[in-house]
């Protein structure tokens, strides 16, 4: 027993020994110390004579020495004694060809190529073999050889790569679609590949070939991938009513499989193009015979027709509302319609008391402590509303206890930071801002920081907060949708606090507003003010970047947008609007951005 623990004691203080010198070769190499690397690689050599990753290494330092006789000599050494490894072959043909030796080269080449027929499994190390040495025209013949003598290995995710790196994008788009068709478990991975390529612009050429590829194989073989990867296609360049069509094809020719189309319904609503959102959520509700689905398009249209509804229309959208809760009850299934609908009533309708004893009601269903916190949430932001803020406070505290440090009960601290803060309490809402700041929950602490600091800094100037009552009063009639007297509110502000620190958080504020109502050429004059009197304050970067979008958009100016993106490109290195003012800027410009 003895005798074993000591052999095993001996093997493990080699094997660890062994572990350490090549981790010391390896370091060798890589600050370019060869010799020393060449000599730590002998040692370990004499340890494990038939190592290949040794032998491999030991070569790779010979070639940087230019020992090239000495490379020779170890490999043809080791390729008669390792008849598995036929990457030694190929080791062998790249010392001749450094020494221009191609004859021998090849002769060594066709060797490490022709091993495949004896074992379809060494395409994998031969193969790589080669493209380690950048030999991408071998490492081709390797994997189709291989794919051809044996089909049931998957050598395209290879080949595409290769053909990637070479600038044949029609032969990898090919072999990546070939590897999906023989396993679909890939399809996501090869989406990556393909987001390498695939630009916004329809006349990028990798956005060409793809799609006259996929033209092609759809009139060969029906096979949806190619809907599905053409639709994919569609949505990169922002041609969401092409992508439409191919998901109507899909859905037609897979029983009225309508993921895609849900997909689809979402990047819409998330691009703001709410004519074509409408139109595919109309078709689920037409196509589908899941009631979850059709309740589900319907609550998009009714939110979508609430972004745009003239006063003289919220009734027929009430009523809306209230015919999905005829046909779909008051229960749990219908949470999220009960909280739209009172959401609804309280900030738009004005109709606050409904709206309360509504979600009063729902609150008697046996809710769990989420969907508690959810309920309450809303009560309390409908109380805010009616400015109840100590009722407010009540049920922001309560969520707080029901879902103790989960992000729902940061919000709801964060919430009762913001009503002392609407109603002048500045004291008590830093109180609970200081807390927030760390929060795990990086939204809540960003916009804690924010308040903090606008808190904070206006008080430097005006330790009686008169400026700033001023803002959050401003503030608090934006939250209440009373739009018309918040703009009024916020001219008052900058005239009586002109020149003082509030005036570009103010100017910013009463911009983005302007913008909610379509008043763009106010919004551009407070932005333009902003980046001129306070040009070195916080919100400079963020004046710049609206402004850039409001002339890359609606004011269809992009000269002017490409003015201010690179004013944050130049001179605002650590803003957050930095990466999305670059990719802008590129676009502009004309650049090919993935």
């Amino acid at each position: 027993m003895i005798r074993a623990l000591l052999v095993l004691l001996i093997l493990l203080c080699t094997s660890l020994n062994g572990i350490a010198q090549d981790e010391s070769a390896r370091n060798y190499v890589e600050q370019g110390a060869y010799e020393k690397a060449a000599l730590s690689y002998q040692e370990l050599l004499k340890e494990a004579p038939l190592n290949s990753n040794y032998i491999r290494s030991l070569a790779g330092v010979y070639h940087q020495l230019k020992k090239f006789e000495a490379a020779e000599n170890l490999l043809i050494e080791s390729i008669s004694k390792i008849k598995n490894n036929k990457t030694l072959l190929v080791d062998l043909g790249y010392t001749y060809q450094l020494q221009g030796k191609k004859h021998e080269a090849k002769i060594y080449y066709d060797l490490a190529i022709a091993s495949i027929a004896e074992n379809t499994a060494f395409a994998y190390q031969v193969g790589n073999a080669f493209q380690q040495y950048s030999l991408l025209d071998e490492a081709t013949t390797v994997y189709t050889k291989a794919s051809l003598q044996d089909s049931r290995y998957n050598f395209e995710s290879a080949l595409a790569r290769i053909y990637g790196e070479q600038g044949k994008i029609d032969e990898m788009f090919n072999a990546y679609l070939d590897l999906i068709l023989k396993d679909e478990k890939q399809e996501g991975i090869v989406q990556r590949y393909f987001n390498e390529f695939i630009t916004e612009d329809p006349e990028n050429d990798a956005n060409q070939i793809l799609r006259k590829i996929l033209l092609k194989r759809m009139q060969e073989d029906p096979n949806l991938l190619y809907n599905r990867k053409l639709s994919w296609l569609f949505i990169q360049q922002k041609e969401y009513n092409k992508a439409f069509l191919q998901e109507k094809a899909i859905a037609k020719r897979s029983n009225n499989n309508l993921l895609g189309i849900l997909r689809l319904a979402d990047v819409t609503l998330d691009n703001e193009e709410d004519d074509l959102a409408v139109s595919i959520l109309n078709y689920i509700i037409e196509t589908t015979t899941v009631s979850e689905l059709k309740l589900h398009a319907s609550q998009k249209i009714l939110e979508l027709q609430i972004k745009t509804a003239q006063p003289n229309e919220l009734e027929t959208i009430k009523t809306a509302y209230q015919n999905l809760l005829a046909e779909y009850g008051k229960g749990l299934a219908t949470l999220n319609l009960q909280t739209d609908y009172a959401h609804f009533l309280a900030f738009n309708k004005k109709e606050y008391t409904a709206a309360s004893l509504f979600l009063q009601e729902t609150l008697d269903l046996p809710l769990d402590a989420f969907q508690q916190a959810r309920i309450k949430m809303e009560l309390a932001d409908i109380l805010l509303l009616e400015e109840r803020f100590n009722a407010a406070l009540i049920y922001y505290s309560q969520i707080q206890k029901l879902l103790p440090n989960n992000p729902i009960a940061q919000e709801a601290r964060f919430k009762v930071a913001k009503a002392s803060y609407y109603k002048g309490d500045f004291e008590w809402a830093k109180t609970q801002l200081k807390v927030l700041k760390s929060s795990a929950t990086q939204l809540i602490a960003n916009d804690a920081q924010d308040l903090y600091l606008l808190i904070t800094d206006n008080a430097i100037e005006d330790s009686t907060y008169t400026g700033l009552k001023a803002f959050a009063r401003a503030e608090l009639l934006h939250y209440q949708n009373r739009n018309t007297e918040a703009l009024a509110a916020y001219d008052s502000l900058l005239i009586s606090q002109k020149g003082k620190s509030i005036e570009d958080e103010a100017l910013l504020a009463q911009a983005i507003l302007f913008e909610k109502n379509k008043e763009f050429n106010k919004a551009e004059q407070n932005y333009i003010k902003i980046t001129t009197l306070h040009k070195e304050d916080i919100l400079a970067d963020d004046a710049f970047y609206r402004l850039g979008n409001l002339y890359a958009t609606v004011l269809n100016q992009p000269e002017k947008a490409k003015i201010q993106y690179e004013q944050i490109i130049f001179n605002f290195a650590d803003s957050i609007f930095y990466v999305e003012a670059q990719q802008k800027y590129r676009k502009l410009r004309g650049d090919a951005i993935n």
